[in-house]
């Protein structure tokens, strides 16, 4: 377990739901990541979480690009290693450059989207910093680049998610994906 503070036992009675979302955790990525198998010591919140990843994993209007910049830019100021470690991978999967990401870390506003994404991402970071500095005239500019209140509603929620979860991680001490070989 390394230096992980707990063990992700996961309740024999619940034991069949935790297999189930872990084999399709598996068979889409290939692994399962060891943040969420942490969840696995409770299989309902594992179910909730796994279910709104799967959700953004199709979204049909917000790219996996900005989805995966939000997480990344929300962990880099958590300074959640695992989370940084596993959106950067996802990233530069995505053709983005290391240079990119250190521009986009520096200033969100250079991350390589186009200017609706880079408002949803603005948005979604400011949000999780300073929610007050979310008014009507930023949800209007986000409009007028043809944004609907959906994509900003699941953007900040994207980031809002993400932020609760590095928390999470980084209070069980759980840094990087070797966790619990």
């Amino acid at each position: 377990m390394g230096n992980v503070l707990i063990d992700p036992v996961i309740p024999e009675k619940e034991q069949r739901l935790a297999d189930k979302i872990f084999s399709g955790v598996e068979e889409r990525l290939g692994y399962v990541p060891a943040g969420l198998r942490l969840y696995g010591i409770s299989p309902p919140l594992l179910q909730s979480f796994s279910g709104a990843v799967g959700y953004f994993m199709g979204h049909e209007r917000i790219s996996q690009k900005l989805l995966s910049f939000i997480r990344y830019l929300v962990s880099s100021d958590a300074n959640c290693r695992f989370c940084i470690d596993f959106n950067q991978g996802i990233l530069l999967s995505l053709g983005v450059t290391e240079q990119e990401l250190q521009d986009a870390r520096n200033n969100p506003r250079k991350a390589p989207l186009d200017e609706r994404e880079r408002e949803l991402l603005d948005i979604a970071l400011t949000a999780v910093d300073d929610p007050e500095k979310i008014d009507a005239a930023r949800v209007d500019a986000a409009r007028e680049l043809g944004c609907s209140d959906r994509d900003v509603f699941e953007a900040v929620y994207v980031a809002a998610n993400n932020r609760a979860f590095t928390t999470v991680l980084k209070t069980f001490n759980l840094e990087h994906q070797g966790a619990f070989a």
